[in-house]
């Protein structure tokens, strides 16, 4: 029977460890995990959980403490997790089914990015066949992909899959993990010192170019994502990155034209339908603030039809539809996002908003008082703005 082992690498991570290590505990046949300097109880946690810990000196770099792990691995395949990850329990019977094929040698899995406003998914290569030959490489978003693509250069019988179900839920992009965990400036400072030994490696630039977009330095994430894409060997995988990240950029700088070039561009790549929710949402954003109306609706249901679960792009159509005056399907829209998300308060604050204009002044209050209700958790402002502007109206909150 396929082997199977868990490799981790983990610091100080108590409350989540114990959620990941339950999701694989019957999945997994050892767990390897490398601490990397912990000073709470994440150690006790994985040893009382039945994994062994491997105790590892910092050096600044993902792919050295993960390459530590792996020498520790006896199955005939390795999962490889973070902390803040658990795996989806729907995916485990075709995680048996591609361990057993002789000639699968990694598979590629579907992430969701748990809290991520753009890219809810991401594309993964973290179940691989235990060879020697494959290591992880690069310092900051480490993957084994340059040592598969040399593999199977000098062994051709080797086959890449990828799972197009989602197979892992990620909980490190929620905005106040990213905020306590300092992962920008961490992140930026490791893959500067990456970059420099390596100026047209396409994959640094598209990581380092958005980091740069998020944190505000525009103009040298531009530069650097244009870097990217004359270098002319990136993949269809980060030349959709490229692209994507120089629409969003473009946007913001009202650049209409080249953005909507990047969108189509981003769009065009032959990569799994999943992949592309956030370009289709935000090029359906843009020309809705063009004024193109019919196919902006038109992106948002083609995002829809591929996964019908995002709240974002469920308002983000309700809004469209309202612009259009089209009342009814606004309301849809609109309760469709609250569904699926709801502590959704803009979802109901413009929902109160059509729901007045229709004259369904009971339902309408009450979701301005949702909106308001939500909002003074998260955006006292906000709630205040609203409830001043309905006072105005002569409703009182």
């Amino acid at each position: 029977m396929v082997q199977l082992s868990l490799c981790m690498i983990v610091k100080n991570e108590e409350a989540s460890l114990p959620q990941c290590l339950q999701s694989v505990a019957n999945v997994v046949d050892e767990m390897i995990i490398v601490d990397t300097g912990s000073t709470d109880n994440t150690v006790t946690i994985a040893q009382n959980m039945g994994a062994k810990v491997y105790h590892f000196s910092w050096c600044n770099d993902f792919a050295v403490a993960r390459n530590f792990g792996l020498q520790y691995a006896h199955g005939d395949w390795v999962l490889v997790l973070d902390a803040d990850e658990v795996l989806t329990p729907a995916i485990i019977p075709q995680i048996q089914v591609a361990m057993e094929d002789e000639h699968n040698l990694v598979v590629n899995i579907i992430r969701e990015e748990v809290g991520a406003i753009q890219s809810p998914y991401s594309l993964v290569s973290r179940l691989f066949r235990n060879h020697p030959q494959i290591r992880f490489s690069r310092p900051y978003h480490s993957m084994i992909d340059d040592s598969v693509t040399a593999l199977l250069a000098q062994e051709t019988h080797w086959r890449v899959i990828s799972f197009e179900t989602i197979a892992m839920l990620h909980y490190g992009y929620h905005p106040t993990a990213i905020a306590s965990l300092d992962k920008y400036n961490r992140s930026k400072t490791i893959m500067e010192g990456f970059y420099r030994s390596h100026p047209h490696d396409p994959y640094v630039c598209t990581k380092l170019g958005a980091l740069y977009l998020q944190i505000g330095e525009t103009d040298k994430g531009i530069k650097l994502l244009k870097t990217g894409l004359k270098s002319n060997q990136a993949s269809a995988p980060v030349l959709f990155e490229l692209h994507y990240h120089l629409a969003n950029a473009y946007t913001r700088q009202q650049n209409i034209e080249k953005a909507i070039k990047h969108y189509q561009s981003a769009i065009a790549q032959p990569i799994l339908p999943l992949l592309k929710i956030g370009a289709y949402n935000n090029f359906g954003s843009l020309l809705q603030s063009e004024g193109d109306l019919e196919n902006a609706v038109k992106l948002y249901q083609t995002a829809i039809s591929i996964d019908s679960k995002f709240a974002l792009v469920y308002y983000n159509l309700g809004m469209t539809y309202k612009a259009m005056g089209n009342i009814i399907e606004a309301i849809n829209a609109y309760q469709q996002a609250i569904k699926l998300n709801p502590n959704y308060a803009f979802a109901y604050q413009n929902l109160g908003v059509v729901l007045l204009k229709i004259g369904k002044l009971p339902e309408s209050l009450q979701a301005f008082q949702q909106a308001i209700n939500l909002h003074e958790k998260d955006n006292p402002s906000e709630a205040q703005r609203l409830r001043q502007g309905l006072k105005q109206m002569g409703f009182s909150f």
